[in-house]
Parts: C-alpha cells; structure tokens; sequence
C-alpha cells in the first residue's frame, strides 16, 4: 500500500459576497464510487488505466472528514500547503466542517483573496480537491457489480484549488491543476457541441482581465504565484541589507563615540605634558647621558636608576620598586632648577648625538636666554 497524491474536480455553486467583499459558496467533492487514472500516475507504468474504487465508509471516516476542516483554498495547485508556505498560497478557507450528502462530501467555504474572486468572477469556477491517500492494489468488484484495480484508504485533505474547467477530451492524461500536486481523474470526452469560447478562460492580471486557453490558465497563475512569491523573497533579501547595513552604521558610531571619550581633556593633556617634561628634565639632571626619545615614563626611570646605581640595582625589579628608588635619586635634584640655571649661565650643549625634537627644545632655551639676558642688560643700564 503506497500513499498517492490526488485531485477531484467539483463545480463552486451557490455563490455570494459578504459585506467585506468576500466570495462565500459550497462544492461537493470525494465522492464514492470508481474514478480512472493513468497508470503512469499511479505507479504502475505498465497499466495504460487503473481504476480506483472509494468505499463510502472510507470517504466518509471521521478522521478523513476532520481533515476538511478549515483546510485552505488555493487558486491553481500548488505545491504542498504547510505552515511554512500559508500566507503565500491561501485565499481562502473551508468555512466548515464538511457534510455528507448524498455519495459526496459538502464543502462550505470563504474565498477572501481579491485575486481569486476575481477568478472565479471571470469564469474559473471549478474547485479540485488535492488531498492523499493510501492505494491498496487489488483487483475486485464492488456491491455495484464494478470492477475495480485498486482501492482509496486513508484520505486526508490538503488543500481545494480554485481551477479552470477540465477539457481532456478523449485522451487519458492529467486533469487540469494536476501538475504540481497530483493524479486526476481522466475526463471524458466533451461534446462536439463546445463551442470555442468554452475553451476559454479569463484570468487576472494586476487590474486588467485576459481570456486564454484553459489549458493555459493554470499555467498563468502559476506564475503569478511564483512570480508573488519571487518578489517577496527579494524584499525580505533588501531588507535583510539594509538592517544589517543599519547594524554596521550603529556599530561605527558607537566606536566613534568610544574613541571621543577616550581621549583626555585639553586640562589633562596639558597636565600629561607637563608631567612628562619635569619627569625629562630631572632625568636630564640625574644622568645627562639618557636620551628620552622613543622612551616611556617606566623605562625612562629605570635608565636613571640604572646610570645613577648601576643595572644590578633594576635586576628583576618591578616597575614599581624602580619608581621608589627613582623618587630618592630625584629628591636630590630638587633644589635645582635647570631651567633657571640656563636662563643664569647660558645652554651649553652638543647637537651631534640630539634628535631634532631635543636640538629644536635646546635652541628654544638659549633664546629664551639671551632674551632675558639682554632685557636685564637694558634695566641696570
């Protein structure tokens, strides 16, 4: 026994609109009886027909009929309905729990897609159940005096497709709205009376109505499915960029942000500067040798004690213990004040083992020196 995919053909009657716009009507489907199918559709590719016999204790199951409960109604068939794809394929649904009358099964239901009931105002007025079922493969005859290859078990609804009107004609092929879903029943030949405007069908297109093939009706909202569905995908795509652009943005200003209080305030700064240069300037006391550039605070004391006590004294010490012993050598320079020294004797030094940052300062100081020299000149004369 194999579970199958299906599809029943019923005619939408008793039509009529809400208040809201809504298309409300009712349809017969899964009726009992024998239906035939192309073998190929079945599973048996070497059978040119099967024909499937529908017990009515089978059609009319509790738990099969529970399946048409609000089952969703779709305008063509699609693929399988799941929750995944709903928004995408529903316009409608069974309203109802379905009914038994007759040999079939009562299907009232609310068409609520625009699209749709512009379908069915337009002439596609059919409804094809697409539902599953088990096929067990068994030859026999049914109380009827039917003869039967294979009997429908377990039938359980997907979906009922809004559907143009099947015209098969005489060849044993797949129903309309059969492709993505199912088998469906062959059809037997039309009369020699249709006329060529039964053949066609009015299909939808934005705000404007198209008479086409029926054959090629289906085929076209179809496309309008996939095409909705296409669109959709892209527009979650975009708006996937652009979040994730947002995300980035906030993320740069936030950086931004982090870096601007990050950086000391202008008293700060100058207090930094200052404390850098009275730090250069007892070194340059402690031990002249030492050149400050490309030197932190920590190395610079460290080259003062080292030249002041020798590297045995700064051996495994931490940073910490060389700023102690830094603090002791420096008391000693206090009383000094190079600055004033200069300004009183004069800026002797030697530029050959000077950076230029060191030459420009030392300069600055011995003009700032002779200015001051010759200032004083100019008063005690």
């Amino acid at each position: 026994m194999t579970e199958q995919r299906f599809t029943d053909a019923a005619t939408l009657s008793g039509t009529r609109k809400t208040d809201d716009g809504y298309l409300v009507a009712e349809a017969f489907a899964v009726r009992t009886g024998i239906q035939s199918y192309t073998g190929a559709e079945v599973g048996l590719a070497d059978k040119g027909v099967v024909r499937v016999w529908r017990p009515e204790d089978e059609v009319r199951a509790p738990d099969s009929l529970r399946t048409f409960s609000h089952a969703p109604v779709t305008l063509g068939h699609p693929e399988k309905v799941t929750a995944d794809n709903w928004k995408d394929l529903a316009k409608g649904e069974v309203s109802t729990e379905a009914e038994w009358d007759g040999n079939k099964i009562k299907l009232p239901l609310i068409v609520k897609d625009a699209e749709a009931i512009a379908a069915i105002e337009g002439g596609t007025r059919e409804l094809s159940a697409g539902y599953t079922c088990s096929l067990e493969f068994t030859d026999g005859v049914t109380p009827g005096g039917e003869a039967y290859d294979a009997i429908q078990r377990n039938i359980r609804i997907n979906h009922l497709a809004i559907v143009p009107k099947g015209r098969a004609g005489g060849e044993c092929r797949i129903g309309d709205g059969a492709d993505q879903w199912g088998a469906s029943p062959i059809i037997p030949s039309r009369k020699k009376e249709d006329t060529m405007s039964d053949a066609l069908k009015t299909v939808v297109l934005g705000d404007k109505a198209a008479q086409v093939a029926a054959s090629d009706a289906l085929i076209i909202e179809q496309f309008k499915v996939d095409t909705a569905k296409i669109l959709s995908d892209a527009e979650a795509a975009h708006k996937a960029a652009i979040d994730a652009k947002d995300e980035e943005i906030g993320t740069l200003k936030a950086d931004l942000q982090k870096a601007k209080d990050a950086q000391p305030d202008p008293a700060k700064l100058d207090k930094m500067v200052a404390d850098r240069a009275a730090l250069v300037a007892t070194v340059a006391k402690i031990a002249k040798d030492v050149k400050p550039t490309g030197l932190s605070d920590a190395d610079l004391r460290k080259a003062a004690v080292a030249a002041k006590m020798g590297d045995e004294a700064i051996k495994d010490a931490s940073d910490a213990e060389v700023s102690g012993m830094f603090k002791v050598i420096a008391a000693d320079t206090k009383e000094a004040d190079p600055f004033a020294d200069a300004l009183k004797t004069g800026v002797i030094t030697t530029t050959a083992d000077m950076s230029v940052a060191d030459q420009a300062y030392s300069e600055s100081l011995i003009d700032m020196n002779n200015a001051w020299m010759g200032e004083t000149a100019k008063q005690e004369a």
